[in-house]
């Protein structure tokens, strides 16, 4: 009798996900698995286009259902919260679809789209702006945990229905998103070697800033490291200003 209810249950999840290829039950009515399908399938659709309202909006109707049936009937969740939906989103799409008329920057945008939730809910309290000392220099510093530097192929943060790149541009797209003291999330858009900057901060550990600004001018092979310091010195108190960089 469980092998039978099990075999039920599996066929009933079955029509649920995928309704055009997987038949009703037959001790289920189909007004009944209609609706049930209905009500599950909704709460998926309205959660994945409020998370990722830029896709939605580029995607017409019939293009977005396509994309969000896809997702319901393929992708197998390994978490049961709904909170968890955007990251599963991100999952299915990295490992799992495969669609040649997708946009190019399909799976970038919603990591951009997906890190703006997540930093948003993020359980690390926003770090307290405090004024850096003038030797900036010898300071130990270090990112602040809602403060996440982003590398993209594509310019994501300006794509809208007005711009839709085919190809990814020469250059990278950086950008830190983060949370500000007044619990807003802000995008901020950077250098390549800021870039390089924040993530040297987090690889040197308890070393001075200092350490981090002269292997940049070393990478780099400037013939005057003096400026690449004092140009990376007053990167870092910008950033400090906004919350993003802190005292370790």
């Amino acid at each position: 009798m469980k092998t039978d209810f099990a075999a039920t249950q599996r066929k009933f999840v079955a029509h649920i996900r995928d309704p055009d290829h997987q038949p009703v039950p037959a001790d289920v009515p189909p007004p009944r698995m209609a609706m049930y399908r209905e009500l599950l399938f909704n709460n998926i659709d309205n959660f994945l286009a409020s998370n990722f309202p830029v896709i939605r909006q580029l995607l017409d109707d019939a293009q977005w259902y396509a994309l969000a049936q896809d997702f319901f009937a393929r992708h197998a969740c390994s978490s049961p919260y709904f909170s968890q939906i955007p990251e599963e989103f991100l999952a299915y799409l990295q490992q799992e679809r495969d669609n040649a008329g997708d946009f190019p920057f399909l799976l970038e945008l919603a990591h951009y789209e997906w890190a703006e939730m997540a930093v948003a809910v993020a359980q690390e309290p926003n770090p307290a702006i405090t004024l850096l000392p003038d030797d900036l220099a010898r300071q130990v510093l270090a990112l602040s945990p809602v403060a996440w530097p982003l590398a993209y192929q594509y310019p994501v943060h300006k794509i809208a229905p007005t711009f839709l790149p085919t190809e990814a541009p020469a250059q990278a797209t950086f950008l830190i998103v983060y949370r500000n003291v007044l619990d807003d999330v802000q995008f901020l858009e950077i250098t390549p070697m800021t870039y390089r900057l924040l993530a040297l901060l987090q690889d040197n550990g308890q070393s001075p800033a200092i350490a981090s600004l002269e292997q940049i001018a070393a990478e780099m092979q400037h013939p005057q490291p003096e400026l690449v310091i004092n140009g990376g010195l007053q990167i870092l108190r910008g950033l400090a200003e906004k919350g993003i960089v802190i005292a370790a």
